[in-house]
């Protein structure tokens, strides 16, 4: 007998499979589905997740920049005041410089106002030797050196060699001017309204001249103190007591006055210059004669003698073992 055709024997075969086996299939084929969902959510889920990390990244950034620039910007707003205020300061100090400066020249002119030169007997005093000798006078009297028309100060003439030049007698030595100096010739009669130690000085300046070769400068002063110290009847020599007075003064030698004898008076002004080291000669209470070479050296002695005697009646009056 002849065999049936393959095509019925296959269809027969898949006819036989069992409705089971198809549910298997679906349901398999849903659940793959269902895991390939659930992959595509996940990584849906992790994008979502890492774009939220980046933008509260970005957003933390930024508050952080934030947060630096604004000390930074608080910093530079406080620099740039600070430069303002600083500028502001500098013209404030400027402007009170040149007020200063303006202030000094105005007191330097009332202080030291520009003296004539002095004419007399053929021989000229010069306007910068005038005006020296007007601040100097100023200079004691502040100093207590010298009191109104008490002192005098003198020197030899530096461009006339014989020729002495001496504030005037009675002359206001805190506001002398060009019409108190007056002007001689040594050894001859002296000015009129010349001071009335004018021989004296003569004297001290002419040993004075022999030291130095030349210059010579001297004070009479009327110091409180070097006056006083030269009251005591039987002191004959002062002798500072401070180490300053020690060092660059020295001992100085009291000369009792003697109007009787003259010549011998001056003298013995001149040796006891000589055993004072020369810087200054007291006579008792008479005040000193304090010489230089200049008129600033002279000045030095006087206010050196004046502070060692100071110290000298301070110890004493503190009953200090000397």
């Amino acid at each position: 007998p002849e065999s049936p055709p393959e095509s019925a024997s296959s269809e027969s075969d898949s006819d036989d499979i069992p409705e089971e086996d198809h549910a298997e299939e679906e349901a398999t084929e849903e659940t793959e589905s269902e895991e390939i969902t659930t992959e595509e959510d996940s990584s849906q889920k992790d994008q979502l997740s890492s774009t939220d990390n980046s933008n509260n990244v970005n957003e933390s950034v930024k508050e952080n920049k934030n947060a630096m620039e604004a000390p930074t910007s608080r910093m530079s707003d406080m620099a740039a005041a600070n430069r303002k205020q600083i500028a502001s300061l500098s013209s404030e100090v400027s402007s009170l410089r040149d007020g200063l400066t303006g202030a000094v020249e105005i007191i330097n002119e009332l202080e030291n106002p520009p003296m004539p030169p002095v004419v007399s007997n053929d021989i000229v005093v010069p306007d910068y030797l005038v005006a020296n000798i007007a601040r100097l006078a100023r200079q004691l009297n502040r100093e207590n050196l010298v009191r109104a028309n008490m002192g005098t100060i003198s020197m030899l003439h530096p461009g006339t060699p014989g020729v002495m030049i001496a504030t005037a007698q009675g002359s206001y030595l805190p506001r002398l001017d060009d019409r108190d100096i007056v002007v001689g010739r040594l050894g001859e009669e002296p000015p009129s309204n010349a001071p009335l130690k004018w021989r004296m000085l003569e004297v001290l300046l002419a040993s004075k001249s022999l030291e130095t070769n030349g210059p010579a400068t001297c004070l009479h002063i009327h110091s409180p103190y070097a006056t006083a110290a030269s009251c005591e009847k039987d002191l004959i020599v002062c002798n500072p007591i401070d180490q300053i007075g020690k060092d660059e003064l020295g001992r100085m030698i009291i000369v009792d006055p003697d109007e009787d004898n003259p010549d011998e008076y001056l003298r013995q002004v001149a040796e006891a210059l000589k055993q004072g080291g020369m810087k200054g000669v007291i006579i008792r209470s008479h005040g000193a004669f304090c010489v230089g070479a200049t008129l600033d050296e002279a000045w030095a002695n006087a206010a050196m003698l004046e502070h060692s005697m100071q110290i000298i009646m301070i110890a004493r009056q503190a009953n200090l073992v000397l």
